[in-house]
């Protein structure tokens, strides 16, 4: 049974916030380093190549964080699926494992949504080298999702399996335990459970209805 240990919304929403800074960091850093190349080498192609594929990691990112994190543009309480399927297509683009996303296709509850583009990011980081992440939607309503990370090595943040295992005590929030917490807490938020199951080469998310 999942445990949270308590945090301000105030706090929440600024480890949310250093949470996505610490993700688009590095290709803005990376496109300012090509523009300054250019500035000493006007035409280089490396450094308009570094420049390119900076700034399309930073996009990427910025649109795959205004689902996982933000209200999307929404005026509804719902998210197409092949939205966030997108999003997270372009995230991965990025990251060492590739992506499957299979199931059903459809408009789910925001946090739904949420919760499984957030598990694709703490799946991807489970995975030491290569490997590859799952997705499989396998009902709409009432949802239910599995995610796998497969590859060598598996390892998951200390903290994210505390709180799944609700052993999580009071040790204060940071910004790298922040992603975890905000996806549990948008699971009970939602009347919904993330269960896992892990060996050494596969750890597996489910999400399901939390039983009465």
């Amino acid at each position: 049974m999942t445990s949270l240990p308590p945090i301000s919304a105030a706090d929440l929403a600024a480890l949310l916030s250093s949470r996505l800074c610490h993700d688009i960091i590095s290709p803005v850093f990376g496109i300012q380093s090509g523009l300054e190349l250019l500035d000493d080498m006007p035409g280089d192609k490396e450094s308009m190549q570094l420049v390119r594929s900076s700034l399309k990691s930073a996009v990427a990112k910025l649109q795959f964080a205004r689902i996982a994190f933000g209200a999307a543009g929404s005026q509804t309480a719902a998210i197409d699926l092949n939205d966030a399927k997108t999003v997270a297509a372009g995230y991965m683009e990025h990251e060492k494992p590739s992506l499957v996303w299979e199931g059903e296709p459809g408009y789910v509850p925001k946090n739904c949504a949420k919760i499984v583009l957030n598990l694709i990011v703490m799946a991807s980081a489970s995975i030491s080298r290569g490997g590859t992440v799952h997705v499989r939607i396998e009902a709409i309503d009432p949802f239910a999702a599995t995610i796998t990370a497969t590859g060598e090595r598996i390892r998951m943040q200390q903290r994210l399996v505390a709180m799944l295992d609700g052993t999580a005590g009071e040790e204060a929030m940071d910004a790298q335990a922040i992603q975890p917490y905000y996806t549990l807490f948008l699971a009970e938020e939602s009347g919904l459970a993330v269960t896992y199951e892990k060996t050494d080469d596969r750890v597996v998310f489910k999400i399901g209805q939390k039983p009465a």
